[in-house]
């Protein structure tokens, strides 16, 4: 289904009935990664899975950033008259939860990350590297924005008031002490390191994700 929120078209799929959580994907990928997710979720959550702009079936406009993306998926829970709806995003899609909860404290009830950073230095140095070897070679603009943003102050993280669950793999991409970081200025959070996994092992078409998730939700 397609829904105009903040002058775009944004692709997105429903399923299930009951508390409403929120998938959003990371950096070149769509809403089909959740697949084995929404499979076990749906059983007991209405799942609302996006597709971000310029991903996808969404519109692909020439704009984007981290902050218009933010945008976006709050207009769409406006737009939807979703209440408090759990919020669990990975990798790209971390970084928009968390500016969702910088930005609208009260929008959401709870928010879950994984493989989140911000600022590109949170990456390993081999990740950022290659990205912006990417990006010179092709000027995509999807590997431009992980080399130049986000661009979150942790003291911004202090905003954040809602239960926040941060979780990476033991091999991430992101650092360790970057994710540590995250962790240690939100009030309200906890942090698991996912054993012998690395940034999406355990998430992209992977049953594993709803096991790791379901004590948090």
């Amino acid at each position: 289904m397609l829904i105009n929120v903040n002058n775009i078209n944004l692709n997105y799929e429903i399923y299930g009935n009951g508390t409403p959580i929120l998938l959003l994907h990371g950096n070149s990928e769509s809403l089909d990664i959740f697949d084995k997710l929404i499979e076990k979720l749906s059983h007991d959550y209405k799942v609302y899975a996006i597709d971000s702009r310029c991903h996808g079936k969404s519109e692909n406009p020439k704009a984007i950033s981290y902050d218009l993306m933010a945008d976006d998926i709050m207009d769409f829970i406006k737009k939807l008259d979703i209440e408090k709806p759990i919020l669990y995003g990975f990798s790209d899609g971390g970084i928009i939860g968390l500016l969702i909860a910088i930005k609208e404290p009260n929008l959401l009830s709870k928010l879950i990350i994984s493989g989140a950073n911000l600022n590109p230095k949170g990456m390993s140095n081999f990740m950022l590297i290659m990205s912006k070897i990417i990006y010179f070679i092709t000027r995509n603009k999807l590997f431009k924005l992980m080399i130049k943003e986000p661009n979150i102050q942790p003291e911004e993280l202090e905003k954040i008031t809602i239960p926040t669950h941060i979780l990476a793999g033991e091999k991430d991409v992101i650092k360790y002490k970057h994710t540590k970081l995250i962790a240690d200025h939100i009030i309200n959070s906890t942090l698991e390191i996912i054993p012998n996994e690395n940034h999406g092992s355990y998430i992209i078409h992977s049953y594993k994700l709803y096991d790791i998730i379901k004590k948090y939700i």
